[in-house]
């Protein structure tokens, strides 16, 4: 369409131009009409361009229609497909969802009437999934001494089900314009995280350069010095940024940081617990007292969120507007503040203890240090304590600190040690024979969840040795070690759980063996063996 009017435009340019010279030819009279035809001749090229201009704002405005549609189309095959007990998680209020984009963007950020490709995110990462009932959003930027995000990451997805994974995406917003620099970080993630990059689950993005206006000149305001007000406006940008890219994407939209870590199953919280709303008044639901950290919003709702941020983005901090729109919607000027509190508490829910933790220390505002804590989070299980039967235990690994192999055993603390090279193992021998019928080894913990067993396998060494033999039909569905072991079962995700198969019997040992070397650390954070 755009080709099609520009060549429009200069043929009836051109016709003008060719039609203008001969009537100025024929009339000889090169003074007052002279300047009256040029005159109207470049009042019709102006409006020409402004046609134009017009023609590439619908198409702008036709493509998100388009994109409309396929998130709809999409999610309703995902509704289809998916129904399950807890639809409502997934469907509520899917049908009255506002459009993709904010049309009013342009009144709050005039520059982009220039640049309107500026409200287009480049998508570094991502395989454009929609209709999923939880998108989380996470900005990010350079840190001067250090960077929490891939820390982050690996505490989301810690222990993250198959079918939560399925049901979610993580978006990651790089909020830089140096492109070699958002670059770096998309080959860590795609590196780190490949599975989740495939199947969809975590993207990518970063705004163009366009996108942010002038921001060395803005009113300093509460005391704040220059280049603070300069980062907080440019973060409300931000975040208004990335929820706009998010909105089209699920039913629900958590908003998150990059120095955070999350509880257990903490997905599987957040589902219930807005479930639970007997009204479907409330505008957030908090799983952080923190800031804007744990945020849960209703994607409906996230363009008129969005439009307020941008209203007032050079004037106050994120968490602050949050409170003001809250305020603007039931405050009554004429109560007190108590009733003012009263009535926003129904627009804001809050659920205790915390979901999230801010863990860093460095802020991304240059010199600051921030040392803020949830008080309501608590402290992460990053053990779990059971009764094992009598055993001599050791291993070959290096040991960290206090965190023994005996400790971890007795369900005292976790066993923490030294990045493992091939051929380490960790060994449990039982001064009797014993008959185990199940056994668990989870490795990694919320506040370390990379420090996990790679390439290891669980064996048992059989106290009856006619289990050994490979005519027995007992054996043979094992790989016997040289030293008399059969690999009953490998790591997955850093975690080895199953059961022993009655025929081995009772065993001497069981012993857990690393096949490789790894860069990362390993710790066992739960050792349980049932007889």
């Amino acid at each position: 369409m755009r080709l099609r009017l520009g060549s429009a435009l200069s043929l009836v340019c051109l016709s003008a131009v060719f039609s203008f010279t001969w009537y100025a030819a024929r009339s000889g009279n090169e003074g007052t009409d002279l300047d009256v035809y040029q005159s109207q001749f470049l009042e019709l090229h102006q409006r020409l361009l402004f046609a134009e201009k017009e023609n590439q704002k619908r198409s702008h405005e036709l493509n998100s229609v388009l994109n409309e549609i396929k998130r709809v189309v999409g999610e309703r095959t995902n509704v289809s497909t998916n129904v399950t007990d807890s639809a409502k998680w997934n469907m509520l209020s899917v049908a009255s969802r506002l459009p993709v984009h904010l049309t009013n963007i342009q009144y709050y950020l005039p520059h982009l009437q220039e640049h309107e490709d500026g409200i287009y995110p480049n998508v570094v990462i991502g395989q454009g999934r929609t209709g999923v009932s939880l998108v989380m959003g996470i900005p990010t930027v350079r840190r001067e001494k250090q960077t929490y995000l891939m820390g982050t990451l690996n505490s989301l997805f810690f222990e993250m089900s198959a079918k939560q994974k399925n049901d979610c995406v993580i978006v990651i917003f790089v909020a830089e314009v140096d492109t070699e620099y958002v670059n770096s970080i998309a080959e860590n993630i795609r590196s780190s995280f490949p599975s989740e990059v495939f199947s969809g689950a975590l993207e990518v993005i970063s705004p163009p350069a366009s996108y942010y206006p002038q921001l060395s000149n803005l009113k300093e305001t509460f005391g704040d010095s220059k280049d603070r007000v300069r980062w907080r406006a440019k973060q409300n940008l931000d975040y208004s940024f990335l929820m706009l890219y998010a909105q089209p994407k699920g039913t629900f939209y958590l908003q998150l940081e990059d120095d955070i870590v999350a509880k257990p199953d903490y997905i599987q919280t957040i589902k219930d617990f807005a479930e639970q709303q007997s009204s479907n008044d409330w505008m957030i639901l908090e799983f952080s007292q923190l800031g804007f950290i744990g945020k849960l919003f209703r994607s409906r709702d996230l363009p008129l969120i969005v439009e307020f941020f941008l209203m007032f983005y050079k004037d106050k901090p994120i968490d602050w507007l949050l409170d003001h729109l809250l305020w603007v919607k039931v405050c009554n000027p004429e109560r007190d503040a108590k009733h003012c509190e009263r009535q926003k508490a129904y627009l804001r829910i809050s659920y205790k203890p915390s979901l999230f933790q801010h863990v860093g220390i460095y802020s991304s505002l240059a010199g600051k240090i921030q040392n803020l804590k949830d008080k309501y989070f608590g402290k992460n299980q990053l053990f779990k304590a059971h009764v094992n039967p009598p055993a001599k235990v050791s291993t070959s690994l290096k040991v960290f600190q206090h965190f023994t192999l005996e400790k971890a055993y007795r369900g005292m603390e976790c066993f923490w040690a030294f990045a493992p090279v091939a051929g380490d193992y960790i060994l449990f021998s039982f001064f009797q024979p014993q008959k185990i019928e199940r056994y668990l080894f989870k490795s990694g913990n919320m506040e370390h969840p990379g420090d996990k067993l790679f390439n290891s396998t669980v064996e048992v060494l059989p106290a009856d040795e006619t289990n050994l033999q490979p005519a027995n039909n007992n054996a043979q569905h094992f790989k016997t070690t040289e030293d008399g072991y059969l690999q009953i079962d490998t790591f997955e995700n850093g975690i080895a759980d199953g059961v022993i198969s009655p025929s081995i019997g009772k065993i001497y040992a069981l012993r857990l063996s690393v096949h490789s070397s790894s860069p990362m650390w390993v710790l066992l954070n739960e050792i349980f063996l049932q007889t």
